[in-house]
């Protein structure tokens, strides 16, 4: 009895002298009945696909700026109004230009006939009709083979690059993450010190992909035809931009990408110098507009509502097929997240926004404007008023796969708070908490609110085909879509935010970052850094 009455004590004391744990640190409570609820929602009564059909099988591709993308954000926002959530078409200046393919077709002519699968490549011009023309191959890939081909293309159809060896498939396209994976992701790796970083080679390409262009315009080929990248086969064709969104540059002859076993026949075919005709028809026309869109819709808080927790995705995608998984999926578990609180009028302190970005795939363009306007310019981090006020920032960016985790990015203060979000969800599948900087999806916008000090964070996904069928290839459809991950997406945000929202404190930060003077984007040939992308 003394012995328990002396440890009694003494923790008392301990408790009365030691400070206050940080509130990250203290018991996260989290509202089971209200997930029970949330999870009811999201599963029994899902909207989510419909929300899919219309991003993908109605307004698709979205490539920014191009017909389907401005539909898309207009139906977006009158879909959040008919919920009840103001919602607006907020201006930024993209300094580029939307294009549009109005006809595609592609056919061997000669030796045999054969119907050809592929797309034109963005920003590319178009055929005046369908042409025949003479197939010839043409290495183009630095000034001496510019220089060597000078008077050689004009008129003909030109197969750019070599043929691609295609081995055997042997594993499944779609997998979904392991114990082992995960508990790989949960390990944050060791740095690397006393390595030279790698060479920046960036401008250098930039600078030669616009004298490639220019020599294009001058030489006129009826067109140029690329071979789908790997690991594209099979019928399935990666390919995202072949021209310049830049209107100031040269423009691009008609481009278009094949699946690497037609390219590869057609190349064997001129090899063994039997002639090679193609018929080709690109209808392609731009739209001059130099401003883009951000899709942007509110929910009020109550107590707390100047304070903000926020939820995204990027609307845009590329044009091969119509941009389903790339990132229709992403917006719409997002809006259906939006759904959810308002159908269960949820109690919310914080207000809940709702980003759906355009010029993702340009290099995160959309979202970095509005965080430029609203938070803070990377290049001189300054924080503006709305710095302070906005709490986290979730994006959904890899897919089709189920969450299984989440990245905190170097936030390693959020680790217990976010491991108690996740247990109503261990049934789910989802418990995995990195404290790597990237995963899941790396480059994409998320990274816009982490650079100037803000908590932007995505998830760690099932990959399913994501990498080896439909990132940025033409089968990246509505089929290739897992509803029932993203109802558990929706589900899971939604938690999310609700815990968020009423937490009484806002999530811990890491230190403000250091002033990042931008680095110029490319936009020949559309490059981006995103790994979602």
């Amino acid at each position: 009895m003394l012995r328990r009455a002396i440890l009694s004590t003494g923790i008392l004391f301990a408790l009365a002298v030691l400070p206050a744990l940080p509130s990250a640190l203290a018991e996260e409570r989290v509202d089971l009945d209200v997930i029970q609820k949330i999870k009811t929602e999201a599963f029994d009564n899902s909207q989510v696909m419909e929300h899919m059909f219309y991003l993908s099988e109605v307004h698709g591709p979205r490539l920014t700026n191009s017909r389907g993308f401005f539909s898309a954000a207009d139906w977006a926002a009158k879909r959040l109004g008919e919920w009840g959530i103001p919602a607006n078409l907020e201006k930024w200046t993209y300094g580029g230009r939307g294009w549009n393919i109005t006809r595609f077709s592609a056919h061997l002519i000669e030796p045999q006939y054969a119907p050809l699968i592929g797309f034109p490549l963005a920003w590319s011009t178009g055929t005046n009709g369908p042409v025949t023309a003479e197939v010839v191959m043409a290495t183009l890939s630095n000034e001496k083979d510019l220089q060597d081909n000078k008077g050689k293309l004009k008129g003909k159809i030109v197969l750019q690059g070599p043929a691609r060896e295609l081995a055997m498939s042997m594993q499944a396209m779609g997998r979904r993450l392991s114990d082992a994976d995960l508990a790989d992701r949960a390990t944050t790796p060791l740095p690397v010190i006393g390595i030279l970083p790698p060479a920046r080679g960036g401008n250098a390409n930039r600078e030669f992909q616009n004298k490639l262009l220019a020599f294009l315009h001058d030489e006129a080929p009826v067109a140029v035809v690329r071979i789908g990248a790997a690991p594209g086969d099979g019928g399935t064709v990666f390919g995202q931009g072949g021209g310049s969104r830049d209107p100031k540059d040269p423009s691009a002859p008609p481009m278009v990408v094949l699946t690497p076993e037609h390219f590869n026949r057609m190349v064997r075919l001129i090899q063994h110098k039997i002639p090679v005709k193609m018929e080709l028809e690109v209808q392609t026309n731009f739209d001059e507009r130099t401003d883009s869109v951000n899709v942007i819709g509110q929910i009020q808080g109550g107590r707390k509502k100047d304070e903000v927790v926020m939820i995204g995705a990027h609307l845009d995608s590329w044009q091969g097929g119509t941009g389903a998984t790339d990132n229709a999926a992403g917006s719409s578990v997002m809006l259906e997240v939006m759904r959810i609180l308002k159908v269960l009028n949820l109690k919310l302190d914080r207000s809940v926004r709702i980003g759906l970005w355009g010029g993702e795939e340009e290099g995160l363009l959309g979202s970095r404007a509005y965080v430029t306007k609203h938070f803070a310019d990377r290049a001189t981090m300054k924080p503006l008023p709305e710095h302070a006020k906005l709490d986290v920032y979730f994006n959904v960016d890899a897919g089709s796969g189920r969450i299984r985790g989440m990245n905190l990015g170097g936030n390693d203060a959020l680790r217990p708070v976010i491991t108690e979000w996740f247990r109503p969800f261990a049934d789910l599948g989802a418990g995995t908490v990195s404290n790597r900087t990237v995963g899941g999806a790396g480059g994409t916008d998320h990274q816009s609110f982490d650079a100037v000090g803000i908590p932007g964070f995505s998830f760690i996904q099932d990959p399913l085909e994501y990498g080896a069928r439909t990132h940025h290839s033409n089968m990246d459809v509505y089929d290739r879509i897992q509803g029932g991950d993203l109802a558990q997406m929706a589900a899971i945000v939604t938690s999310f935010v609700y815990n968020a929202a009423n937490r009484e404190d806002m999530l811990p930060r890491k230190p403000l970052p250091k002033p990042q003077p931008q680095r110029q984007q490319g936009t020949v040939g559309g490059a981006t850094p995103s790994a979602s992308n």
